[in-house]
């Protein structure tokens, strides 16, 4: 673990295992954990973020910036408030969310939240004026860190919805795509670290870290729905809590569709994200139960029968024949047991990617503003590091 912002190695993963140091035996009070962000296109790097936070302590509170606060730091959000909100909501290790939570992390805000400490990740968040946003709270002694997920950042998902391409799929070194992420992830003075673009490599160790490892009990209703839910949004959140409301002990598993079944039936350059970053998402959320990597497109008998399903549900979006020309959905709906659902929210993977092509300057502008500010820290960083190693050499001699 680490304690007073200093980091180490990611410990805690082995160190959330053993949840006897959490009993209440081992300890009198409950540590109460605070984190906050903007929480902006939210992807699995967000969720493991709060995940970690969350195995530090036993309750965790999340702050979210209003759009306001995010537009004068750092540029206009993808998401509005209300939807950035209610994606925190949905994200299963956050106890309590509080709206509009100050940009600049401050003693005076965890106290009132009675939070022990904040967590953030080991990159670094600057305000309008470049200074950072987490400063009385490390000087303090009531910071600690975690590490930040490799291969997933807003920039890299952004250049990934710009290429009208396939080439995200299987190849980042595409010079199509290259192009993209150097417009919205390099600013003048090279490439920092926090928001350049890097691939994301699955372990059977991050599933199982997502994963609740629940498995359904007898009294559960089984309810199997499937798709893409590609860059996991708010309408797919929407989606989610309906089914989840369709019993009173649901038991929701998600058949997600390998890529190229996906882009079969999507076409373009989707999915925009693969597989393994699909997978985290949805397992990230709390409505979620249990996640099919690589479901068949035809919902048949076989897997019915195998996962015992009781319902089968799909939102109002259309559904599309399978290779040979039939329904999807043929067998449960001869069961009896198919459900079309309305969740109230129109929202598609579609709208997104539309909002960011008609901002697109907007968001160019933003990323190249903060990785800007980002190189000017790690230059003063490099140049405080250097100083002290002269001084100690000339202390030496």
């Amino acid at each position: 673990m680490i304690r007073n912002g200093i980091h180490a190695d990611e410990e805690e993963d082995q160190g959330e295992t053993s949840s006897s140091s959490h009993s209440p035996e081992k300890r009198k009070r409950v540590i109460r954990v605070w984190c906050d962000g903007c929480y902006d296109m939210v992807h699995y790097g967000h969720s493991n973020q709060l995940r970690q936070a969350k195995a530090m302590g036993d309750y965790l509170v999340v702050g979210v910036h209003t759009d306001e606060e995010i537009a004068k730091h750092k540029g206009p959000p993808v998401f509005t408030q209300a939807e950035r909100y209610k994606m925190i909501r949905a994200t299963k290790w956050v106890d309590e969310i509080v709206e509009g939570a100050p940009y600049v992390t401050t003693l005076e805000t965890l106290d009132k939240y009675n939070c022990d400490f904040c967590v953030h990740g080991d990159d670094i968040t600057l305000t309008v004026d470049g200074k950072d946003t987490y400063d009385e709270v490390k000087r303090m002694g009531r910071y600690r860190e975690c590490k930040r997920t490799q291969g997933v950042s807003t920039t890299d998902l952004v250049g990934r919805m710009l290429l009208l391409t396939k080439s995200h799929h299987s190849n980042v070194d595409n010079a199509a795509y290259q192009l993209h992420t150097d417009n919205f992830g390099k600013g003048p003075k090279g490439h920092s670290p926090w928001t350049g673009v890097s691939q994301f490599l699955q372990t059977s160790q991050k599933i199982i870290q997502f994963a609740s490892g629940k498995e359904p009990q007898p009294e559960d209703t089984i309810i199997y729905v499937a798709g893409a839910f590609d860059l996991f949004h708010i309408g797919h959140v929407d989606f989610l809590e309906t089914v989840h409301k369709q019993a009173e002990k649901p038991y929701v598993i998600v058949g997600l569709h390998f890529d190229q079944e996906v882009n079969r039936y999507k076409g373009k350059n989707y999915p925009i994200m693969n597989i393994h970053e699909r997978t985290l998402s949805v397992l990230a959320c709390r409505y979620v139960s249990e996640v099919v990597i690589g479901a068949p497109y035809t919902v048949g008998k076989d897997l019915l029968d195998h996962f015992k399903v009781d319902l089968v549900c799909h939102g109002k979006t259309e559904v599309f024949p399978d290779t040979d020309g039939t329904d999807p959905y043929t067998e449960p709906k001869k069961r009896g047991i198919f459900r079309v659902l309305d969740s109230s929210n129109n929202l598609t993977t579609d709208d997104i990617v539309q909002r960011i092509i008609e901002n697109r300057l907007q968001f160019e502008a933003r990323n190249q503003k903060k990785e800007a500010k980002e190189m000017a820290v790690i230059e003063a960083l490099k140049h405080k590091e250097d100083s002290l190693k002269t001084e100690a050499a000339l202390t030496n001699n």
